[in-house]
């Protein structure tokens, strides 16, 4: 079968919109109506006029996509697990605030910010608590927001995202779980979580880069260990990174640190992977065109398939986290 023909058949049959996160493979990458990194996409599927979204992402993507558009029926090929979404749940979120607790941080005293990349649970926990959702494209200016109230900020689940953003605002910062973590010293708490895919770059991959190419840029996401963003000349979120890169000029070569998809569908010369592996997040890869295939007929034989769906009470505490983000300019 032409899975591609039939993809654009069904698409031009159904009110479907096909959303897919920057890292899917190409060819699924490719027969999307919208593409993006978190936060563009969450923005994007909230004012989409069509009733059906076709999420090609990892499971808590299509989560935010329900929880801010209710009234849309939001599908996935493959409800993938993102690695750094499963490391934290419900009960991982209260032991981290009875943490604090433990420490002389009274609960109303506790700021919650929560990365995207975490489960619907855990949104509604932290938006329970008055706390908000963040994306790395935005996390500078809702830490900023958080600041304002003058309360401790708990920041989960990536505990890179959360150094990385507290050296660059000059805020001291620690991981529970690792060294001493005392909140009455910090302004930043992090939950130990991390980026399988961004934990395979490191500093002598960086050295290794500037010694063979002298004059070479080194761009990072900031899911990448506070050790390797420190020695990179730009630190940005998915849809950041891509802007750097496309405004150097041809001629200037460039070593990226985040997942091979992206970086190996951008600007083909002088760019090369931060890595002497092949960084690939296997969740985001299981989607393919087959599935998305299967997805869409699904819709057409009036039998929807692996359809997101997210109970009442989480879904209106962790709206109002995700709302919180979208309110910050």
């Amino acid at each position: 079968m032409d899975y591609k023909k039939e993809i654009e058949r069904l698409k031009a049959a159904l009110p479907v919109t096909i959303v897919a996160h920057y890292y899917q493979r190409d060819e699924v990458f490719e027969a999307a109506d919208i593409i993006g990194d978190s936060l563009e996409l969450a923005r994007k599927c909230q004012n989409d006029p069509n009733e059906w979204i076709v999420f090609c992402g990892v499971g808590f993507m299509g989560q935010s996509v329900k929880i801010i558009a209710p009234e849309k029926r939001v599908l996935m090929p493959k409800v993938a697990c993102c690695a750094m979404a499963k490391m934290i749940d419900g009960s991982d979120f209260d032991k981290s605030v009875a943490y604090m607790i433990e420490h002389e941080i009274s609960k109303e005293n506790i700021l919650p910010i929560t990365y995207i990349n975490s489960d619907a649970s855990v949104k509604a926990k932290v938006g329970e608590m008055g706390g908000m959702v963040c994306t790395s494209a935005n996390a500078y200016k809702i830490i900023n927001k958080g600041l304002e109230s003058g309360k401790k900020i708990l920041f989960v689940p990536d505990r890179c995202l959360g150094q990385n953003f507290a050296i660059q605002m000059g805020l001291r910062s620690c991981v529970i779980g690792e060294g001493k973590c005392d909140p009455k010293e910090n302004d930043i708490i992090c939950f130990n979580g991390f980026c399988s895919v961004h934990q395979l770059f490191t500093p002598e991959d960086v050295e290794f880069y500037r010694k063979k190419y002298p004059g070479i840029k080194i761009a990072v996401h900031p899911e990448c260990d506070p050790k390797v963003t420190a020695l990179a000349d730009f630190v940005g979120s998915t849809s950041q990174l891509i802007k750097y890169v496309n405004e150097l000029d041809i001629d200037q070569k460039v070593a990226v640190g985040t997942e091979y998809n992206l970086v190996n569908r951008m600007r083909k010369a002088n760019t090369y992977v931060l890595s002497s592996t092949k960084p690939e997040c296997p969740t985001m890869n299981e989607t393919t065109l087959e599935d998305l295939y299967r997805t869409l007929k699904s819709i057409e034989d009036g039998n929807p398939i692996n359809e997101i769906f997210v109970d009442e009470h989480t879904s209106k505490y962790a709206k109002l986290a995700l709302t919180r983000m979208l309110e910050v300019q």
